[in-house]
């Protein structure tokens, strides 16, 4: 993919190409600053988030995203190499990007969606987004669910419910990508990995779930 595209752009035709959706519609043309997000938002404001409003029976969206995030991945350029200058920045943009297209994607058939169902499909995004741009294997795989979920650290301004919501997305990402690992990673079969993923993408959530459930029991 081009580099001369900015990475809001880049991830979103990589997600858009993973799953093979179209949103026809440019996520950085979505993009808002800081002023606008905080005449919108007047409790939490964390680094990235998706505005939602609706009226007259339309939806409207904005993604925000911090400056100083945007900044950090211009300078250190996640499509040249991913590391400790920018991997935390690249995933935060990755979420973001992710929680944009999924709910494009839902209103494009009618499809109401929930912030745990946003959660979760970006946890497993993350995964996906950055075990695709290496060569995957199981060493690649173990690390990246370390660095993902089994290290994951919450903001402390959360509250019970965002907490308990944040929690149970990572959890359940983290057993699913568990079992690709075992299922398709160890056994090189990606080309099988990509139809999963794909099948899961345009599942609901108590699909979701019911796959996560019953890959728990077969591991």
């Amino acid at each position: 993919m081009p580099r001369n595209l900015n990475a809001l752009t880049r991830m979103q035709r990589g997600i858009e190409s993973l799953y093979r959706v179209e949103t026809g519609v440019e996520v950085e043309h979505y993009v808002v600053g800081t002023a606008y997000r905080d005449e919108l938002v007047r409790d939490r404001k964390p680094r990235e988030q998706l505005l939602v409003v609706e009226a007259d029976g339309e939806m409207n969206l904005a993604l925000y995203i911090s400056p100083a995030v945007l900044e950090n991945l211009r300078a250190n350029d996640p499509g040249a190499r991913l590391d400790d200058r920018n991997l935390g920045d690249f995933l935060l943009a990755v979420e973001g990007v992710s929680h944009f297209i999924y709910a494009v994607c839902c209103a494009r058939v009618d499809r109401p969606v929930s912030q745990i169902e946003l959660e979760l499909q970006a946890e497993v995004d993350k995964y996906a987004t950055c075990l695709l741009t290496t060569e995957p294997s199981m060493e690649v795989s173990e690390g990246l669910r370390r660095r993902l979920f089994e290290d994951a650290e919450y903001e402390p301004d959360l509250d019970e419910e965002e907490q308990g919501r944040y929690r149970a997305a990572n959890d359940n990402a983290n057993r699913y990508a568990a079992w690709l690992e075992d299922t398709f990673v160890a056994r090189r079969r990606i080309p099988e990995m990509l139809g999963e993923l794909r099948r899961f993408y345009r599942a609901g959530l108590a699909a979701k779930l019911s796959t996560i459930a019953k890959s728990r029991r077969a591991a």
